[in-house]
């Protein structure tokens, strides 16, 4: 290694984190006289032919280490992670790690980076849903706490982290990297052929992702979804790429039946991230409980209706197309209507959200490391 040249360890756990950390990969690598650069996949959420498809994608090199850690209870899941990517950083002895995001491998990599004195820095640290029932909530609050660079992507963050007693020089509000991927791929992505083979073209259409427990571990609220999307069938075509754990649920309460004879509603396979930002931007609807979705739709002026109680992206609310619709699906169906009907709300890009977080995070990593 180049003297003088600091190593930086990138830590992807699950997909949204490959739009994060994809950015960074393009920028960081225009300093191979400053930074060695490396992604370590932890595995957590796998599945061999889409991760191929979401490196590609995202002009992601191979990872340099994958930990294979798979799927688990959440305490299961971070302890494996934490024994494997010790045994990475022991071998690589970075000088700094940087996770994105608030999944389990998140938080796990960075308890291991400050116990063996190594710096972290949390890329979209202080979002806050103030809901501690989400394990997600969890992570960012104990990832922020022990990070030493915090990149926050809206101002709620830098709210967030000083009502929680850290130190504003730590804290650093730069902008979304999701968007920077989202501006970089939205051209390329129109070549996508997806909405034509599944007959979207010229169509009004409404695009379903769902995976969170509250939404497909309750047969009851499950069924509620679908009888939500009868009603919606008859106003626009229904596309839901079923994630594997909804997947899973559905078999599994006795609704894939149901699901398949609702008119208009076309049930697929996860898509890879430029189909799916082709699919996303020629909606007339989205409905989700994803957060990084919730900021997608903002950008590209969708409307969105998130199904959550709450959410930890408030300016999609506030200045966004989002709406937060809670457990009452009866006025999340009252929503959906009208925005099919006419009535869209009309929100704005937020501040910072220009494509260029990567660079700002760089600029401060070249200052601070």
């Amino acid at each position: 290694m180049l003297a003088g040249r600091k190593k930086i360890l990138s830590v992807v756990g699950a997909r949204p984190n490959f739009m994060k950390v994809g950015p960074l990969h393009r920028v960081i690598r225009q300093f191979p006289e400053k930074f060695l650069h490396k992604v370590v996949h932890t595995g957590q959420h796998y599945d061999e032919r889409m991760s191929k498809i979401f490196f590609e994608d995202l002009e992601l090199p191979k990872p340099d280490f994958y930990l294979g850690v798979g799927s688990g209870s959440h305490s299961e899941q971070t302890a494996k992670v934490m024994i494997e990517f010790d045994h990475v950083v022991e071998r690589e002895r970075p000088d700094i790690v940087i996770v994105v995001g608030d999944v389990n491998s998140t938080v796990a990599c960075s308890l291991v980076a400050v116990k063996k004195g190594i710096k972290v820095a949390h890329v979209e640290a202080g979002l806050r849903s103030f809901d501690r029932s989400m394990p997600e909530e969890i992570n960012r609050i104990v990832t922020d706490a022990i990070s030493e660079l915090l990149f926050v992507s809206e101002p709620s963050g830098m709210t967030n982290l000083v009502r929680e007693g850290i130190s504003e020089k730590k804290a650093f509000f730069v902008g979304n990297v999701m968007i920077d991927s989202l501006v970089y791929f939205l051209p390329k992505s129109r070549q996508s052929g997806l909405r034509n083979s599944l007959g979207l073209d010229g169509r009004n259409y409404t695009v379903v992702t769902l995976h969170r427990p509250t939404n497909v571990d309750d047969p009851l609220r499950l069924a509620k979804i679908f009888d939500m999307f009868e009603h919606l069938s008859s106003s626009a075509s229904i596309v839901f790429p079923i994630h594997p754990r909804t997947r899973k649920q559905i078999g599994e309460f006795g609704l894939m039946r149901r699901a398949t004879a609702i008119p208009s509603l076309q049930l697929i396979d996860p898509a890879g991230y430029l189909d799916f930002l082709a699919l996303m931007a020629g909606a007339s609807l989205v409905v989700t409980d994803s957060g990084g979705v919730q900021e997608e739709t903002t950008f590209l002026g969708i409307p969105c209706l998130t199904l959550r109680q709450s959410t930890e992206r408030p300016i999609t609310i506030e200045q966004g197309t989002n709406q937060l619709c809670g457990e009452d699906l009866g006025i999340a169906l009252r929503r959906a209507q009208a925005i099919l009907g006419g009535e869209k709300k009309i929100g704005r890009i937020p501040e910072l959200w220009d494509g260029r977080a990567a660079e700002r995070i760089v600029e401060i990593l070249l200052k601070q490391v």
